[in-house]
């Protein structure tokens, strides 16, 4: 008699892989809330229950703590889990701005998305850097934040350079550290948060000073 032998299911990993990115947003969706809410030192398993998972999915996926709060900045950023997945050349903002033929649009844009930026991913930023003086780990993870946004902007200023529209009396790496502090959140933070700018105001004020710095009269 011939037992008969069912066919296998075939493996689906396209079907494997969007569980596992779905699994990873809504851990970065959970932390962000926690950490806005709880700060820094909310516990790694409540942040695992207010995403319905095990602690240990957790820790596979991001590897510490540390690496979940890198996570969930850059998904501040880039305004979301999902857009944090598509690669930064390729997000709409960053298009807008390399399709823009002219320079003083490519800067006027360039400014318009550091409002949102700071809004977004403001309340952690300032969490990480008045956290990182006694954590090594956190530290280390600003340092490497910090990077990384000097990195994409000095990208933004050497876009600027190969078309020739970078002031002659600015080096690349000087017009980068400029582009660098202008934008940074310290500076958002003295006009807006201390000294009460308007968001409109900031951007307008931002837009004159990189056009300036950057491209001159």
């Amino acid at each position: 008699m011939t037992q008969e032998v069912k066919p296998r299911r075939r493996y689906d990993s396209r079907r494997r892989r969007e569980q596992a990115e779905q699994t990873r947003r809504q851990i970065v969706m959970a932390a962000g809330r926690l950490f806005r809410d709880q700060g820094y030192g909310v516990p790694m398993p409540s942040i695992a229950a207010e995403a319905g998972v095990v602690v240990e999915t957790v820790y596979r996926i991001f590897g510490s703590k540390a690496g979940l709060l890198r996570a969930v900045v850059e998904a501040l950023l880039a305004g979301g889990p999902t857009r944090a997945e598509v690669p930064v050349p390729h997000r709409p903002a960053i298009r807008a701005i390399i399709n823009e033929p002219d320079p003083r649009r490519q800067v006027a844009l360039y400014a318009t998305t550091q409002p949102g930026i700071h809004r977004r991913s403001g309340p952690l930023l300032r969490a990480l850097r008045d956290a990182q003086a006694g954590d090594p780990e956190l530290a280390t993870l600003w340092a490497e934040l910090e990077a990384w946004r000097y990195s994409g902007q000095g990208r933004f200023v050497a876009r600027l350079a190969q078309q020739g529209a970078l002031r002659s009396d600015r080096s690349q790496e000087q017009a980068a550290d400029i582009v660098f502090m202008l934008c940074s959140l310290a500076v958002h933070d003295l006009l807006v948060r201390e000294r009460g700018w308007t968001t409109d105001q900031y951007e307008s004020w931002l837009t004159t000073a990189l056009t300036h710095e950057l491209l001159g009269p």
